[in-house]
């Protein structure tokens, strides 16, 4: 059964009260006995000292029966037993037996210590009255010497009879103060107890949902104080939850009415919510509690969730449900453990994006026929002037140009169709490195340029598509080359881990900060100026970030305007 804070506490407060009265009858008896003890002797002494001349008179004189008969009527008027006894141990008179009849008392213990010179205590059981006495032994001197004993004795059943009646006057005295005690601890638990189970009832009311709970208590003090805290506090929490209320309602309904279908799924997969446009798009009117395999089947989404859940951080990847490509990200929730997932569907921009692959593709086949004519005849002609020869050259360089970017849409467009798969045969970075930089020696000597080589030593081959890769390096090298005008080209490769890292350095212009982000974007310039003088197209970036991707690689570049440029490739073995 569980305790009340009331029983609790009066049940402290009664456990040390009885305690407490235990604690007192035991030390007071214990007191009262050894002092009333220590009384009975100082009075038996003082009895002693006050008859001692008149029995030291009767002593002396050898008038034993007269001692015996002074005795006997001393003893029953002051009702204490009275013995005299010589250094022989024999009894010459006694209060209550005839003193012939007597034995020996030399060697009782009062006896010893007497004839010693000191008063002997002693209790003990008596062979001669059959009872447990209290005896006090003072010696008898005369003439300064120790000539006989005077003993007192009282009957310990009287003691114990006086003791048993102060006992239970003080065991009532404590009973009493117990009774009286456990009253008032009954009282002060109570009047403390009622207001703090008034504070519990409320704040269990308060735990349920009633906001409305007000706790009245008329006694002054901390609980007051208590309870007024605690109606400031339901106040504040019945208006939080009336704010939260109101800000949950506007969070559904922002929710239900997304255009981006949104589930939340809990670490196994089942689902915990989901909003009004995810229904449409799994076509079920009511998901929740159920797995979501139960209404997606692809092998995307199921790798999405498990990454999502594995890596906790966002991942996003593009699906495709009943010929609708949607965009997906998913977020894992660190304090609660679930996987919120969005649906955005792109498949009119996915439909665009082809519509402009194809349109690029047919347009660059169509141009490089003629464009190849044009610069075959124009190659033909001869016979021009200064002037005209200046216009042909232009003519010249606009179509090479023109070809140019055809030929790197045409590549572009092959890499990023999904039918296109890269030829994977053992590659030797090293030498392919070593092979790309004959090519760019002459204008590297022609521009005066430092370059400097850091190819680490028996690096292992990779897998890959050594053309493509030699692609790569073409048009890093092709732009570091372009864009320096003076100081050092440094190309560097080495083994780390389970990659092999290449980094193209230059020291050119470089590229300004929030240009850095666009720079791998189709036909995106930093400066277009410059890139129509070089014979730049914009799309060499885009066809090495595509080229490494294809080869499970990363690349990441950094630069600072008037500093250099670098771009740090890692392919793995």
């Amino acid at each position: 059964m569980k305790k009340t804070f009331f029983l609790r506490l009066f049940g402290g407060y009664a456990l040390i009260v009885l305690a407490l009265g235990i604690l007192v009858l035991i030390f007071s008896h214990a007191f009262e006995k050894k002092f009333h003890l220590k009384t009975l002797v100082q009075g038996l002494e003082d009895l002693g000292t006050t008859i001692q001349p008149e029995v030291i008179r009767l002593y002396e004189g050898e008038n034993f029966g007269q001692l015996d008969s002074y005795v006997k009527d001393l003893g029953e008027k002051i009702n204490t037993r009275i013995s005299v006894i010589d250094l022989k141990g024999k009894v010459v008179a006694d209060s209550d037996s005839n003193p012939k009849e007597m034995e020996n008392h030399r060697y009782r213990p009062e006896i010893i210590r007497a004839y010693s010179g000191k008063t002997g205590k002693s209790v003990r059981f008596s062979r001669t009255v059959k009872e447990k006495m209290l005896y006090i032994g003072i010696p008898l001197i005369i003439n300064g010497e120790i000539s006989g004993v005077l003993r007192l004795s009282l009957y310990f059943e009287e003691i114990n009879l006086w003791f048993s009646n102060l006992r239970r006057n003080i065991s009532l005295i404590v009973l009493s103060l117990i009774i009286l005690s456990l009253f008032v601890s009954y009282v002060l638990s109570r009047n403390i107890s009622k207001p703090i189970r008034k504070l519990r009832e409320a704040a269990q009311k308060t735990a349920s949902g009633e906001m409305n709970i007000q706790v009245l208590i008329k006694e002054k003090g901390e609980l007051k104080e208590l309870a007024e805290s605690f109606n400031s506090m339901t106040e504040r929490l019945s208006q939080l939850f009336d704010d939260l209320n109101a800000q949950k309602e506007q969070l559904m309904c922002i929710l239900q009415t997304m255009e981006e279908g949104l589930v939340t799924l809990d670490n196994t997969g089942r689902i915990i919510f989901c909003n009004d446009r995810f229904k449409t798009i799994i076509n079920n009117s009511s998901p929740e509690g159920q797995f979501y395999w139960e209404f997606i089947r692809i092998s995307e989404f199921k790798t999405i969730f498990a990454k999502s859940k594995k890596e906790r951080k966002t991942q996003i990847e593009e699906i495709v449900l009943d010929e609708k490509v949607f965009l997906c990200s998913a977020n894992y929730l660190e304090t609660r453990h679930e996987i919120v997932i969005t649906f955005h569907e792109i498949t009119t921009e996915k439909n665009l994006e082809k519509i402009k692959k194809d349109f690029v593709v047919n347009v660059s086949h169509e141009l490089r026929t003629p464009l190849t004519s044009i610069k075959g005849y124009l190659e033909t002609i001869e016979g021009l002037d200064e002037t005209q020869k200046q216009y042909l050259d232009t003519a010249k360089r606009n179509t090479e140009r023109l070809i140019s970017i055809v030929k790197d849409l045409l590549l572009i467009s092959e890499i990023e169709s999904d039918e296109f798969k890269i030829k994977k045969q053992d590659v030797n970075i090293k030498d392919l490195l070593l092979r790309v930089i004959k090519i760019f020696k002459p204008s590297v000597e022609q521009k005066k340029l430092k370059l400097e080589i850091d190819l680490e030593k028996n690096m292992p081959e990779i897998k890959g598509d050594p053309f493509k890769l030699e692609q790569v390096f073409i048009n890093l090298i092709d732009n570091a080359v372009k864009y320096t005008e003076e100081g050092t080209i440094r190309i560097q490769a080495k083994k780390t881990n389970s990659n092999i890292e290449i980094s193209v350095k230059d020291t050119g212009i470089g590229i300004p900060e929030q240009d850095l982000p666009r720079i791998f974007e189709r036909f995106y310039v930093v400066d277009k100026s410059r890139s129509k003088t070089v014979g730049g197209t914009g799309l060499g970036l885009s066809i090495v970030k595509h080229i490494i991707h294809l080869h499970k690689g990363t690349i990441k570049v950094e630069s600072k305007p008037g500093q250099g440029t670098a771009f740090c490739i890692s392919l793995p073995l």
